[in-house]
């Protein structure tokens, strides 16, 4: 059974109706238990639990200490591409967006990749539009070899791919994937997307043939502000619990990414606050305990400060949104607005003030042998 099975099971206009019904009374069952589970996730982010905000941060925080310990792993985005087939009304990489494209050449990418090296990052994650064209599985796999022989992990978020070419980048270096649904709601899905993303299913699958390949990490998540975002991220962490129990070899993580200004002016169409977003993130915790929860530099560096160690294990740091960012700034159009603009000594510095530990490096290939 694949989760498009389990999915199609759904009715989100009644999952979202029962989450909106919650009461007060359902919300201090759920915490009076003394486990929760993904069945409790829709109460925990009701509007009815809001009012027990310091009782969710607390057993947040409790269960990221026991699962990670007083840890964050850092990790920064390399941009490759900004070319893309797909006209998603959100993105700033939209085909249709009149902006400079740039593809960097292999040379360009470890010019970039040495200056993340040199800042003590050893976790890096490789990004593209959605171009086959323009960045071939032959090239993915080029750089992924050769950053292989520096980086300890390298992830990709690039289109999907088939089971078998996922297969051949993981010969080649790469380690994990990072694939984000943007909306589970087929019907909003439809009117965001033009182009080969369109294909919600084969999107929707992705992860499992990324699991099939054996990739080391698996990442998924919800684009919030498309739509209603509770019922988007229940569905998230369904999706989570049914990839950790197939795929139980692979490190999970999840990605709440909000809607920043990108070229196109697309204005979401909800509005999470950080009170919503940090209700999610403990909810999440509580009954995701082993998950990795990434907080990107699109949230302001403020609220990244409070989510450091209470739910949150892995951040990103320095971050350029645009090829080529990292030698020249303003070279190209960043895919979205970073709010974080901290070097990564910065942030370092901000984790060891909070009594954690920042983690450049947390993997080795030579614990395989």
């Amino acid at each position: 059974m694949s989760f498009l099975d389990k999915i199609e099971k759904i009715s989100l206009p009644r999952l979202k109706a029962s989450i909106y019904r919650t009461t007060d009374a359902d919300v201090q069952k759920v915490l009076a238990k003394k486990h929760v589970d993904i069945n409790d996730f829709p109460t925990l982010i009701s509007p009815a639990a809001s009012p027990y905000m310091e009782t969710l941060a607390a057993c947040s925080r409790n269960t990221t200490m026991l699962r990670f310990g007083k840890t964050i792993k850092l990790y920064a985005p390399i941009y490759i591409s900004n070319e893309c087939v797909n006209a998603c009304l959100y993105c700033g990489f939209n085909k249709n967006n009149k902006i400079a494209r740039i593809s960097l050449t292999r040379e360009e990418v470890m010019d970039e990749a040495e200056i993340l090296y040199q800042h003590g990052f050893r976790h890096i994650l490789l990004v593209s539009g959605e171009s086959r064209r323009s960045v071939p599985v032959e090239f993915i796999a080029d750089i992924s070899k050769q950053l292989a022989k520096k980086f300890a992990a390298i992830s990709i978020e690039v289109y999907p791919m088939n089971t078998d070419e996922y297969c051949f980048l993981a010969q080649n270096g790469v380690t994990g994937i990072a694939v984000y649904q943007e909306t589970y709601d087929r019907g909003v899905y439809k009117t965001l997307h033009e182009g080969p993303k369109a294909d919600f299913n084969y999107r929707l699958l992705t992860p499992e043939r990324a699991g099939e390949a054996g990739f080391r990490e698996i990442g998924i998540g919800a684009l919030m502000g498309l739509t209603d975002f509770r019922t988007d991220l229940t569905c998230v962490v369904l999706h989570a619990a049914f990839l950790m129990k197939k795929f139980w070899r692979s490190q999970l993580s999840v990605s709440f990414p909000r809607l920043r200004y990108a070229e196109g002016g697309f204005v979401p169409k909800i509005d999470v606050n950080d009170r919503q977003l940090a209700q999610v993130i403990f909810a999440l915790r509580m009954v995701l305990p082993d998950a990795d929860l990434v907080l990107s530099t699109r949230e302001q560096s403020g609220f990244r400060n409070g989510m450091a160690g209470i739910g949150i294990t892995r951040m990103s740091a320095g971050s350029r949104t645009n090829p080529g960012g990292y030698q020249k700034p303003e070279s190209s159009l960043e895919q979205f607005e970073v709010a974080d603009t901290r070097t990564p000594c910065e942030i370092a510095a901000m984790i060891s003030h909070k009594g954690l530990e920042p983690v450049w490096k947390d993997f080795d290939p030579s614990f395989l042998a």
